[in-house]
């Protein structure tokens, strides 16, 4: 193994699920750590380039790693790759669950993992924000809950791909990351309102913005999205059906945390509204045209 896995502490690491997020975080942490397995349903030469080598399935690759990150949409898949072979290798296996996910749901899994394999295989939560841009610029913000000494593990590896913080045990790291979604759900619903408020007043779009961003409705979401909410380009990046996914788990939080929500439910009914009128897929950016198209009689949020 190459000396540049040293701050490693010379685990093998592997990445599973490659897809927007997923395969520059693998990038970054092969040119970081000298190396990193991945396995994929398909040949990915750009990153063999970059220093990765590509296994046949999950339990190849099983086989080297210490430690596999797995960038999937969410538990299903976890589950999926999981039955897929994953834990066919015999050594221990640090899991770092990047999908945001069910914090309930991510404890039970680890502790039936930990029932299963006799404590071999050890779970940390690690999911992230900062977008498809944050991803190929190494800028995440990584949340994560898990043990002390497993996070420092999971946060060496991880350093390549953005700033990882442990917030707590097992879970926490979901918890953190529905709040994230909390307020990017009410911040981009906040701008596609105000967008058609403003557009229908016979104001400058991309006049208004640019002033706006420099007082307090300036956002990073404003940043990345401005352009998408003044031209009406709601081409998907990052999908709103995931919002109304991530803020289900938000409401689990806010259940078993005794806390009565406001904005909560109402940012669950406008995206279930928006994925129920099939805009799902769009990027998030369609709450403008979501309030466009909605008709006077629409259910009231």
């Amino acid at each position: 193994m190459s000396e540049a896995l040293g701050p490693a502490g010379g685990a093998t690491i592997g990445v599973i699920g490659l897809g927007a997020m997923g395969a520059p975080m693998a990038r970054h942490l092969a040119r970081a750590h000298g190396t990193v397995h991945i396995t994929a349903r398909r040949p990915r030469p750009d990153l063999v380039a970059d220093g990765a080598v590509q296994h046949a399935d999950a339990a190849a690759l099983a086989a080297v790693a210490d430690v596999v990150l797995l960038m999937l949409p969410d538990l299903p898949e976890v589950e999926q790759v999981l039955a897929e072979g994953l834990l066919a290798g015999e050594r221990p296996l640090l899991l770092l669950i990047g999908s945001t996910s069910s914090a309930p749901g991510v404890r039970a899994l680890a502790e039936r993992l930990d029932r299963e394999t006799g404590g071999r295989v050890r779970v940390v939560d690690a999911p992230v924000s900062g977008g498809e841009d944050g991803a190929v610029a190494g800028t995440l913000s990584i949340m994560m809950g898990g043990t002390e000494e497993d996070c420092a593990l999971a946060a060496t590896v991880l350093a390549p791909c953005g700033t990882p913080v442990r917030l707590g045990p097992l879970g926490a790291g979901q918890v953190a990351k529905a709040c994230n979604q909390l307020v990017v759900a009410a911040t981009i619903a906040a701008l596609g309102e105000a967008t058609v408020l403003a557009d229908r007043s016979g104001i400058d779009l991309g006049t208004m913005w640019d002033l706006l961003g420099g007082g307090y409705a300036a956002s990073r979401l404003l940043e990345t999205r401005k352009e998408k909410l003044v031209t009406g380009d709601d081409a998907p990046s990052g999908m709103a059906k995931y919002l109304l996914k991530d803020l289900k788990s938000g409401a689990e939080v806010a259940a078993a945390t005794g806390t009565e929500a406001a904005l909560l439910p109402a940012l669950l009914t406008e995206f279930q509204e928006i994925v129920d009128a099939g805009l799902g897929e769009r990027d998030m950016a369609v709450t403008r045209r979501f309030i466009a198209e909605r008709k006077p009689g629409a259910e009231k949020l």
